[in-house]
């Protein structure tokens, strides 16, 4: 242990990876908007700048501690720096807080409190930019960024795609995707782990909660609502409860009291989906088709295979999520049940994730252009509902599930933690083999908050080996590591939030390794409580297959359970952007700026094709473009609409001689 002194008093340190940290553990908090514990060092705020003897003024997010450091965290030079930084930020920040989704939960907000701030003595000098609510799930008000770039780092380092960047330099810069163009038109997964980070309402969950207004009112609608595991830890926070107070049971009351004709638990869907995904694994196992088998219930992560990995899409799951398989359960047999045309029921999902809300659009989930989900709620949104209305939360007492949809297993509620799938399809398996109610059904090696978890379980004889991750920039090695043949699993389990649900984009903000620790402990304790632990001892889940599925893996299984997905292109449209401009006649050379191309050096191929155009003295139009696909064999470019890919820095003077030069000025010779 080594020693340094803040504001005269001696504090011990060990291995910090700053003086941020120390500070912090110290009990002194300091203000910052740039600083993620989960993400790359940025020091771009300038919030929690501090004295250190010696060396002045100093980011303390970017300081390595030293032994016998002496720091001051509030002298007058540093509180005037960060009032000064404070004021300037808010100079050109949109101040309609009283509309902002990010109200009261607002960093800017809480910062500019503590530090006093009673006014901005700047004027702000940037035009007003367009709102881009384009997103399915998310809405960017450029206006209310603040540049601390937390969403850039969480989308290039943690999902590894890199939608968002910095533009411009100096008072220009601001954050945006590739050539301004809307959230819509981007290789974005939808995962919303941008806005979970960021400290203002820049980044912010779409809000649609009219939607559920408009059913709720409607007197022919038979109006039926399914609950995530994942709420259970989380919906409690947006109304300061402790993180056991916030029960399915409550949550049931106050869907109620909204007017919902019946509330169901997706937990019920989780265990259909653990059926179906064991018998598909076995299935696999016994046929020797395509393994790793590759989960399915994370529409982040499918989105993103059916961009990146369309190679791997064999490798899939077909089986539907549980929101999914909910859906068509409600609407192709429920209806039947109740004697209820499936055109009057809707179908409402609250969910942590905002991914959601893309997966329920998809054309594969839809029945004569009929969604089987019809809307979906964030948490944060039904925490917005409940308040609407006028209703206590934390005064409701717990009521049940409406039965028979509302019956579910422990091992349907961890889905809602990364290795819960994993560990629901194990229990399954080894319930085959054996009475689940004679053995313990928990399977530890599967649980844990690691980015990437490897497990070997002995099921009957046969030994599975599991990986089990969260984010996306983690699965994009492993499956790297798959294609070249260097990795080798029977199971891969894949989610794109940390944590899994529990940590989604749809969930209150402020997620941490702690915060994330506590929502997973809840899951677990749950779990172990309850009677029915295997989707196999769920009385529904036999009743169903009974009365309308047959058995699982059948054909009517497949045909209301399952799914097909399909290479997707990154970007919605194509747009040109000129570089050198030429005649009419000219060769047209146009090369791909997207994410895959340029980290694989476009930005280094243009400059030397300008060079080559100039020296050449031949007519050539040189566009960059976005997105040509086939990136992941070099940078793409067309010649004349001629792709050709695997281009490099290194190989560009040979495909212009080649391919653009033997054209002549007029196009092929």
């Amino acid at each position: 242990m080594k020693t340094l002194t803040i504001n005269g008093q001696e504090v011990g340190f060990s291995d910090e990876a700053n003086l941020l940290e120390i500070i912090r553990s110290s009990g002194i908090e300091l203000p910052t908007f740039c600083y993620h514990s989960e993400l790359s060092v940025y020091g771009g705020c300038r919030m929690c700048v501090i004295e250190v003897e010696g060396q002045g003024v100093r980011e303390a997010c970017s300081t390595p501690p030293a032994e016998n450091m002496k720091i001051w965290t509030h002298t007058k030079k540093v509180r005037g720096i960060r009032r000064l930084t404070l004021e300037l930020l808010l100079a050109d920040h949109d101040r309609e807080c009283t509309t902002c989704p990010a109200n009261r939960d607002c960093q800017l907000q809480e910062i500019a409190l503590s530090l006093g701030i009673e006014e901005v003595r700047f004027e702000r000098d940037h035009a007003e930019q367009p709102v881009d609510t384009s997103g399915v799930g998310l809405t960017r008000n450029a206006n209310k960024c603040i540049l601390c770039g937390d969403c850039v780092r969480m989308c290039e380092e943690v999902q590894g795609i890199g939608v968002l960047s910095f533009v411009d330099r100096g008072s220009e810069a601001r954050v945006e995707p590739a050539f301004g163009r809307d959230m819509s038109e981007v290789e974005c997964v939808h995962c919303g782990q941008c806005a979970s980070v960021c400290p203002t309402g820049a980044l912010a969950v779409k809000r649609e909660t009219e939607v559920i207004w408009e059913a709720l009112e409607d007197p022919d609608t038979v109006t039926i609502v399914q609950v995530a595991p994942a709420l259970r830890t989380s919906l409690q926070e947006m109304f300061n409860l402790k993180p056991h107070e916030g029960s399915m049971g409550r949550i049931v009351s106050a869907l109620r009291r909204l007017g919902f004709d019946y509330v169901f638990d997706t937990c019920f869907g989780a265990d259909l989906t653990t059926v179906e995904e064991t018998h598909e694994l076995l299935q696999r196992l016994e046929d020797g088709e395509p393994l790793p088998l590759l989960t399915s219930c994370c529409p982040a992560w499918v989105k993103y295979c059916e961009q990146y990995f369309p190679e791997l899409l064999d490798n899939l799951s077909t089986c539907q999520s549980p929101q999914q398989m909910f859906g068509s359960v409600i609407k192709s047999f429920y209806a039947r049940e109740l004697d209820i045309d499936r055109e009057r029921i809707f179908v409402g999902s609250i969910m942590p994730c905002l991914a959601k809300k893309f997966e329920a659009t998809r054309d594969e989930f839809s029945h004569n252009g009929a969604e089987q989900v019809d809307a979906v709620l964030s948490t944060i949104e039904l925490a917005h509902l409940i308040e609407e209305a006028g209703i206590i939360f934390e005064e409701l007492s717990e009521e049940a599930c409406d039965y028979p949809l509302g019956l579910s297993s422990g091992g349907g509620v961890i889905f809602g933690a990364s290795g819960g799938v994993t560990e629901a399809v194990l229990r399954y398996a080894a319930a085959m083999r054996s009475d689940p109610l004679q053995q313990d059904i928990t399977f530890k090696q599967v649980r844990g908050l690691e980015g990437l978890r490897e497990a070997e379980v002995e099921i009957d004889g046969v030994r599975l080996r599991a990986a089990i991750i969260h984010g996306l920039s983690r699965a994009q090695k492993v499956l790297e590591g798959i294609n070249k043949g260097e990795m080798h699993y029977h199971v891969i389990e894949i989610m794109a939030c940390p944590g899994g649900c529990i940590g989604g984009g749809g969930q209150p903000s402020r997620q941490n390794t702690e915060v994330l620790g506590q929502r997973q402990e809840v899951l677990y304790d749950i779990d172990s409580n309850m009677q029915l632990r295997v989707a196999a001892t769920n009385p529904v889940i036999d009743k169903i297959y009974n009365q309308w599925l047959g058995e699982p893996g059948s054909d009517t299984a497949h045909e209301y359970l399952h799914t097909d997905y399909t290479h997707r292109k990154r970007v919605s449209a194509e747009s040109r952007y000129t570089v050198v401009d030429g005649p009419a006649e000219s060769c047209t050379v146009e090369v791909c700026v997207g994410t895959g191309c340029y980290l694989r050096g476009s930005y280094e191929v243009i400059p030397r094709l300008t060079q080559l155009i100039s020296e050449s003295g031949h007519n050539v139009r040189l566009a960059a473009t976005f997105c040509l696909e086939n990136c992941d064999q070099g940078v793409s470019l067309k010649v004349d609409g001629d792709l050709v890919t695997g281009a490099s820095p290194d190989n560009i003077d040979d495909i212009f001689r080649q391919k653009v030069l033997r054209r002549g000025d007029g196009g092929p010779s």
